[in-house]
């Protein structure tokens, strides 16, 4: 019987603590930036969404009050783009590395398709969002969660709210209790 090779055992693990860490990381600065937002006093949590005619569950709406709305867009978008980059040269680090294990290239190329799907559905939803009326949106989708920004030129209303939902809920699966609306004004 063959013994087990412990260093390169432990060199494994040593790589997916790397990975996990910068995986980690991207997380960690977007709760960062979601705080960072909550903390200047411009988003305000109102009730929960109730649709008289159908129900889409209990998506909580949010209300925001922007001086520049078209600055802030722009700006979640070059934030966005740059946590997924980061992410993207860790993944790929990973997989060109010559001292990674097959696993590790597989697990990696995985999250890079995950990463890849999310970023498209992004696209999508926002594109369809836009189309129904809203001038702009980002949404942010991490696989659990979903978060979205709407320009609304006055407070959003609850039908919106779940047109909004319906349009998220027919591209991806997102329990309803992890679905954020925000309106920035």
């Amino acid at each position: 019987m063959k013994k087990p090779d412990f260093k390169k055992l432990s060199f494994i693990i040593r790589k997916r603590q790397i990975m996990l860490a910068g995986m980690t990381l991207v997380l960690g600065t977007a709760v960062y930036v979601n705080y960072a937002m909550n903390s200047s006093g411009s988003i305000k949590a109102t009730e929960k969404v109730d649709t008289q005619s159908i129900s889409y569950g209990d998506a909580q709406l949010v209300s925001a009050q922007e001086s520049d709305t078209d600055e802030y867009f722009a700006q979640a978008r070059i934030d966005r783009s740059t946590s997924r980059e980061e992410a993207v040269e860790t993944l790929e680090t990973i997989m060109t590395g010559g001292d990674s294990t097959a696993e590790e290239q597989e697990a990696a190329a995985e999250e890079a398709a995950v990463m890849t799907s999310l970023i498209e559905k992004e696209s999508k939803i926002e594109n369809l969002i836009k189309a129904a009326g809203f001038s702009d949106c980002v949404v942010y989708l991490d696989g659990e969660n979903a978060n979205i920004v709407v320009k609304t030129e006055e407070e959003m209303i609850a039908t919106e709210a779940a047109q909004i939902k319906e349009i998220l809920l027919s591209e991806v699966s997102v329990e309803a209790e992890n679905i954020r609306i925000y309106d920035v004004q």
